[in-house]
């Protein structure tokens, strides 16, 4: 299907998320070429006609969401490893697994996880760690073809630890330093904001135990030389803090300060275990938390203090991590459980309402990939990331509050179109850019494979007849 010169959207509950936040009742929004030039009432709309008109009555039209933790390579894997203690599910199942992809595998994941994302929202992502063994290449390909902005992260490591436990990855997930570092120039140079520009190459950093201070430094240098961003697992666990503590005579973001690690140009993912007087050097330094409510609930890591971090003003977003520790690739699911947990924590049920993690998976997605001042909310001269909300349904009525509505009630499935650079990705909650039926058929040739290859075993406790 050919890109419309230009697209109306009229009739539609329109969720701007701009400075103001206002919300149209019965709204429009004009897209010609990448960008929106209009957003106002249906009534008062200066343009009238274009190319493609879609009625959005009884729809939601919001900014596109970000996923700003994703683990594409993982989508092959889901459900490999329920209820297994953290350490156990890396080196058993996860770590075996992932070190026995081959590219095949890994394009095969990553169009799987990307068909999900498009299907339930997510117009932009972040992929934290791109082994050389997923295929590079294919994956910005296989992102190319499907219309999504993304940001790609080549993983960077010299050690093979993790946290304080020592010497524990799995053989075929090890990389050599210079090896990384040559991959990550190269697919800079080949891939960094290609495709209309939705295309980042980004530095992918291991977590603590298999990144040495020496090499932390040089990313740093790097990535700031060429004007990219980084990222990397940061106080997911409270193995995190020992290994520093034990090695280094520090906390987290002391160790983070000394190694250059903090800015806006850094999202660290998790953030679990940093105490409180922490926070404020984040804030201080705007420093991004990707915010994992799902797979730090699944793993028991434990639970972030994001509404303390959103009062001191750190920038914080939503991200869904991976198929072994989410399951599922849908930000609408994740804001409904960020907006949740925190209430029993804190003993107060209005913390994280709906509005404000709306902003985390819209705004705040936006702020991690650098991208806030074009894209997040609804407004003249942003680019046109848009996803339409079909809220005619049964689940969702009665429908006198939509924004609430998505959160407590909402699920992906829910989304009707997309809308990516101003270019239809789904619509009728049909796919445009991916053959779905393929891409699920390939995945699961691939991952009956890969758990032979492996010879993992992931069948249910249950006698299966």
């Amino acid at each position: 299907m050919s890109t419309p010169e230009s697209i109306l959207i009229k009739n539609g509950y329109v969720v701007t998320m701009n400075p103001r936040r206002e919300i149209i009742a019965d709204g429009s929004v004009f897209i010609e070429g990448p960008e929106i030039v209009e957003v106002a009432r249906s009534q008062d709309m200066v343009h009238r006609g274009a190319e493609l008109v879609i009625d959005a009555h009884h729809m939601l039209v919001i900014p596109g969401l970000v996923d700003a933790h994703v683990h594409l390579a993982q989508a092959l894997i889901r459900s490999c490893a329920d209820d297994v203690s953290l350490v156990d599910w890396l080196k058993d199942y996860v770590w075996v697994l992932q070190g026995n992809f081959t590219a095949a595998d890994g394009r095969a994941s990553a169009e799987l996880c990307m068909a999900e994302m498009i299907r339930t929202g997510t117009t932009a992502f972040i992929e934290c760690m791109v082994h050389t063994r997923y295929g590079f290449n294919g994956i910005a390909e296989a992102a190319e073809r499907a219309g999504m902005r993304a940001a790609l992260s080549k993983i960077i490591m010299d050690s093979t630890g993790y946290a304080d436990s020592p010497d524990i990855m799995y053989p075929g997930m090890v990389e050599d330093a210079d090896a990384c570092l040559r991959e990550t120039d190269t697919m800079f140079r080949r891939w960094h904001d290609r495709a209309d520009g939705r295309l980042q190459v980004w530095y992918g950093l291991r977590s603590l135990g298999a990144v040495t201070p020496e090499l932390f430094r040089t990313v740093v240098h790097e990535a700031r030389s060429r004007g990219t961003r980084m990222t990397m697992h940061l106080g997911e666990v409270v193995d995190d803090v020992r290994y520093v503590r034990e090695n280094y005579g520090m906390s987290l973001t002391g160790f983070a300060q000394q190694m250059g690690l903090l800015g806006p140009d850094m999202v660290f993912a998790h953030g679990v275990h940093f105490e409180d007087a922490e926070l404020q050097v984040l804030a201080d330094t705007q420093t991004n938390i990707s915010h994992c409510p799902a797979s730090n609930m699944k793993l028991a890591s434990g639970f972030a203090k994001v509404p303390l971090m959103l009062k001191l003003g750190v920038p914080v977003s939503l991200g869904c991590d991976g198929g072994p520790s989410n399951n599922t690739y849908d930000v609408v699911r994740e804001m409904r459980l960020a907006a949740l947990i925190h209430k029993p924590v804190s003993g107060d049920p209005r913390v994280m309402d709906a509005q404000t993690v709306l902003e985390m998976a819209a705004l705040g997605g936006a702020r991690a990939l650098g991208l806030d001042n074009r894209i997040g909310s609804l407004e003249p001269g942003k680019l046109a990331d848009v996803v339409l909300v079909d809220m005619d349904q049964t689940g969702l009525m009665p429908n006198t509050n939509p924004v609430s509505n998505l959160v407590y009630a909402g699920c992906g499935h829910y989304v009707d179109t997309v809308i990516v650079n101003g270019r239809p990705l789904m619509r009728g909650k049909r796919l445009l850019t991916l053959d779905e039926e393929q891409i699920r058929e390939r995945a699961a040739r691939h991952s009956e494979q890969l758990l032979a290859r492996a010879g993992i075993d992931v069948r249910p406790q249950w006698p299966v007849l």
